[in-house]
């Protein structure tokens, strides 16, 4: 008779979902499974509004992640008007997506994933959080949250807003940076610097203390994904590359013809989308997107530190990717060392407070494609228009989706470790949520559900009988 564990709902994510673990008659695990629970319908409701509106509208599908639908929103507003906007408008921008990378990679790593290293898996999970790494290291803590602050102060600054910025139009930028608020970020990017090379060595700490661990945890051989600019790390702008497992290049493309590459499956258990490479098909065309996926895409990092880690990261995947699904955290943080450095040259450049930030638009029917790098991964938005700029179609492709597969495929590698017997123990309970965390899913962007978002696991037996539930409260 077989079994089912159910873990709900997935805890320390942003969203509700859970894992199913399906048990044979042995009591070992024969299959699992991420389940997103939540209905999407974000695009519905764009339908009939006008296209200026899109920049601040999209902003609500996700306050961890705001700027990047703020920035990817008006850039596809940009395409579908064919317009190029000032140079100092880039700069501002992408300086604003620097921000947002500090202080969403930050979040996530020091308050989400940390705890788990830092304590144990099987840590008393009452403790096993921020509060507890409050509690046992302040002045670690202290500098934690001083690495996002900073972040945000560079959102606020540019964006006009720490969370949901506004300023970001089609055509450009609403207001220039003023010389106080280019000063009041100068004078904190080098300490964002120092601080993202203290969390890539408390990092590197970690993995030697779980080195065990690490070639055990969902190492799963995937393609990967990522934006480049001249073989370099992009955030911001750039066109899409693709690899395959083995590091060789399956193709580069122009973002805005991701149609022609992409694709995306159904499965009956999930309202999340499976996207693959459609070349490959499914699910041979699985991809992977995020901090992983991009350094293992690109050949260089255009800033000196953080170019110099990715060298010492690039070496441990012995002349391929990088596979092993627990790095997530280690490139995440070299991602925030680049931001670090990038915001240091973008402020230093003088045209960033040029007042040149906008061009004349005109309203036209049409469509358009903006891509960025968001935390998570790639994002997409596609609008189409008729000739008075009202919206009748919208397609959002989130980090999260296109990363589906691969969380489902993890979760499922993890459980096969770890899980054993028709109970779940705390510590196994926290190995499939720790496979779920190294994506950093954000599934209320993924799936724009609205109320509170827990995560459940279920264990199942073979006739559909419930064994075993854990649900807990994020």
């Amino acid at each position: 008779m077989s079994k089912t564990i159910e873990i709900n709902p997935v805890t320390r994510v942003e969203g509700h979902g859970k894992v199913t673990i399906h048990l044979n008659d042995q009591n070992q695990v024969e299959e699992s499974h991420f389940h997103v629970v939540e209905f999407r319908g974000f695009e519905k409701f764009c339908e009939g509004r006008l296209m200026s509106e899109m920049p601040v509208i999209t902003t609500r599908i996700c306050g961890i992640c705001p700027v990047s639908h703020h920035l990817v929103s008006a850039k596809a507003c940009d395409d579908l008007l064919g317009v190029d906007i000032p140079p100092a408008a880039k700069k501002l921008r992408e300086l604003m997506h620097m921000g947002q990378i500090i202080h969403s990679h930050a979040l996530h790593f020091f308050y989400l994933a940390a705890p788990d290293f830092i304590f144990g898996p099987a840590a008393d999970p009452a403790g096993r959080n921020i509060f507890g790494i409050i509690g046992t290291d302040p002045e670690f803590a202290r500098k934690a949250i001083r690495l996002r602050k900073i972040g945000q102060n560079i959102i606020e600054r540019i964006g006009g807003r720490p969370i949901h910025p506004v300023t970001a139009i089609p055509g450009g930028m609403s207001k220039p940076l003023s010389h106080e608020d280019r000063f009041s970020i100068s004078g904190e990017v080098d300490e964002a610097i120092e601080l993202a090379q203290m969390g890539i060595q408390v990092s590197k700490q970690m993995y030697e203390k779980y080195a065990d661990l690490i070639p055990r945890f969902a190492v799963i051989k995937t393609n990967y994904m990522g934006l480049i600019k001249e073989g370099n790390l992009e955030l911001y702008d750039g066109r899409l590359r693709i690899i395959e497992e083995s590091g060789s290049l399956l193709n580069e493309f122009e973002p805005g013809d991701y149609l022609d590459y992409l694709g995306e499956r159904v499965e009956d258990w999930s309202y999340m989308k499976f996207p693959f490479y459609k070349e490959r098909g499914y699910p041979e065309g699985t991809y992977r997107v995020g901090p992983l996926a991009r350094l293992n895409a690109a050949d260089a990092i255009g800033t000196e530190r953080a170019n110099g880690e990715l060298a010492e990261f690039k070496e441990m995947g012995n002349g391929g990717p990088v596979h092993e699904t627990l790095y997530y955290h280690y490139a995440r943080l070299i991602e925030v060392l680049y931001a670090a450095e990038r915001a240091r040259e973008l402020v230093d450049d003088d045209e960033i407070v040029s007042r040149d930030v906008r061009v004349r638009v005109d309203r036209q029917a049409g469509e358009g494609v903006g891509v960025i790098e968001a935390p998570r991964g790639t994002l997409i938005h596609h609008y189409w228009a008729d000739e008075s700029g009202m919206i009748e179609k919208v397609n959002l492709v989130v980090a999260t989706v296109q990363n589906n597969p691969s969380i489902d495929r993890s979760v499922n590698e993890v459980a096969r470790e770890f899980v054993e017997g028709d109970k779940i123990g705390e510590g196994a309970l926290n190995m499939v949520e720790m496979a779920v965390r190294c994506y950093d899913p954000c599934l209320s962007c993924a799936t724009h559900a609205i109320g509170q978002m827990p995560l459940v696991i279920e264990l199942v037996a073979a006739d559909g009988l419930v064994l075993d539930v854990v649900e807990r409260r994020a």
